[in-house]
């Protein structure tokens, strides 16, 4: 992100990554749309509480996270089924993201626990480091490495043909 690009700018730059995180989220192309357009949109009312300086992506996820939430929340309520299960990743690490495109990587990737996949995509697809990814999911970095490594082996172990190159991908 530019330094000297206005908030929308710099906002449009976040939205590919936005975008697949609010499918490791919803797991349904459909409602990952929904989440980071109203992401985008609260972001974009709420402007003046982001502090400039600091990292606009993780206060972008941490929206669509508490979006997610309430949506969520509401479907509880209302005991409404979720859509389908589906990843599709835009322009995060190619090595795994081509196995998540893979089906039997794919229900295995949605098999995780929501904390877990989240991690993943995070620190995997996303790049963010685990300081960054505890802040956005507002937990402690060791949680968010002991997760990582119990989503890794997890995936290991259901993938036996594939174990190799998702160690690898550490």
């Amino acid at each position: 992100m530019s330094a000297t690009a206005t908030f929308p700018q710099q906002l449009v730059e976040v939205i590919p990554r936005l975008r697949r995180f609010a499918r490791s989220l919803t797991r349904s192309a459909a409602d990952a749309d929904d989440i980071a357009q109203a992401a985008i949109e609260k972001a974009l009312l709420n402007q003046a509480s982001w502090t400039p300086g600091t990292r606009l992506d993780s206060w972008v996820y941490r929206i669509a996270q508490n979006l997610w939430r309430d949506e969520l929340r509401a479907h509880r309520r209302r005991a409404e089924p979720l859509d389908g299960m589906e990843v599709q990743g835009e322009d995060g690490r190619e090595t795994f993201t081509r196995l998540i495109e893979v089906g039997e990587v794919t229900d295995s990737f949605h098999r995780l626990p929501d904390e877990q996949r989240l991690v993943i995509s995070l620190v995997v697809l996303d790049g963010l480091s685990y300081q960054e990814a505890a802040d956005v999911l507002e937990v402690p970095v060791g949680t968010v490495m002991s997760r990582l490594a119990r989503a890794r082996g997890k995936l290991a172990a259901q993938m036996p043909n594939d174990a190799g190159r998702l160690r690898a991908a550490k």
